[in-house]
């Protein structure tokens, strides 16, 4: 018997072209897929290229031992002014342009990663390419997964936050400053005069305690009026920061009452100073609508004595001298 072949067979050459045609179609969706992946790469890499240039702070990552850069971000350029080439080829870049004042605190704080594995409250000042003072919140982290073979790498952010730092300093100086005459005001200068007076306690350190009162101060601003009684405020502020010396306490107490807190000052050397500011304020002049004016002070000054248990102690009998100054007829300064 014959048997006829079967038309529904394919031949040889078919197959064969068949096979050859699902190999190049497979190809091609392998490429058109890998075509696809590398294009989602690149986007991602550009969606990411787009973050960190609109981020305003700056990425960094360093290889701990040789604190070689390897990574900074676009806002390197920005806040510090200066060339990221020349970061990657120096970390030297970045410590040289922290502020001399606290680039010791900086290296220190940074080690601290090695033992804390996160450092995040370090704050520090930089001085840009152009001479700028900023401030930056710098956060580092090391990486802890990180094999005994692999270097140790510190990546971190670097936030400038100069703005809120100077709004921060502004409050504080609100708080702690008397509008007027730019002095301290009273709460921040007993703060500080109580800190004065444990150390002078504990380390056996003389403290002279000074309070002077405006005279006739009420006149001043009766005949002449109460802005002319600023100018006279403002003045005398002036010229007690102008006479006493580096690291003397100075601040206005009350309408017309100023006190100063001289550390480590003996007794004979409080009353020069005393005695120049009284000079030196009574050689003020001040004019009001063609009337020329001169301004006197009573002063009560007291040292720290064995005795004294309280820096209240020392302001009792300063207040008393003053008005006892006051009574033996102004412009004179009294012990107590």
């Amino acid at each position: 018997m014959v048997h006829q072949k079967d038309s529904q067979s394919p031949s040889p050459a078919s197959a064969t072209l068949d096979a050859s045609q699902s190999t190049v179609a497979a190809t091609l969706l392998e490429l058109m897929h890998a075509q696809g992946e590398v294009e989602r790469l690149s986007e991602r890499e550009q969606l990411l290229s787009s973050l960190l240039v609109s981020v305003n702070a700056v990425l960094w990552a360093i290889e701990w031992e040789t604190r070689r850069v390897l990574y900074v971000s676009p806002a390197y350029e920005r806040i510090f002014g200066r060339s990221a080439s020349l970061l990657l080829a120096d970390h030297n870049e970045w410590r040289n342009s922290i502020h001399p004042e606290d680039s010791d605190y900086a290296e220190h704080s940074l080690t601290q990663v090695l033992e804390l594995k996160a450092v995040e409250d370090r704050q520090y000042r930089i001085i840009t390419a152009d001479g700028q003072i900023r401030w930056l919140s710098d956060k580092c982290f090391i990486n802890q997964h990180a094999t005994p073979d692999q270097p140790v790498i510190v990546v971190g952010i670097a936030e400038d936050i100069t703005e809120k730092k100077q709004l921060e300093l502004e409050l504080q100086r609100l708080a702690t400053t008397d509008v007027l005459t730019s002095s301290s005001n009273r709460r921040h200068f007993f703060e500080c005069a109580h800190r004065e007076y444990e150390r002078a306690r504990t380390q056996g350190l003389p403290l002279a305690f000074l309070l002077l009162d405006i005279d006739d101060f009420k006149t001043i601003n009766d005949t002449y009026g109460h802005l002319e009684g600023d100018q006279v405020l403002l003045r005398i502020a002036e010229m007690g920061r102008g006479v006493l010396r580096r690291g003397d306490l100075f601040g206005r107490i009350g309408g017309e009452e100023f006190a100063a807190v001289l550390p480590g000052c003996a007794p004979e050397t409080a009353m020069q100073v005393a005695q120049r500011l009284g000079q030196e304020i009574q050689q003020l002049s001040f004019s009001h609508e063609d009337q020329t004016y001169g301004v006197t002070v009573s002063q009560g000054l007291t040292s720290l004595t064995a005795e004294d248990t309280t820096l209240d102690n020392l302001f009792a009998r300063a207040d008393a001298a003053m008005y006892e100054a006051k009574r033996q007829g102004k412009n004179r300064v009294v012990v107590g």
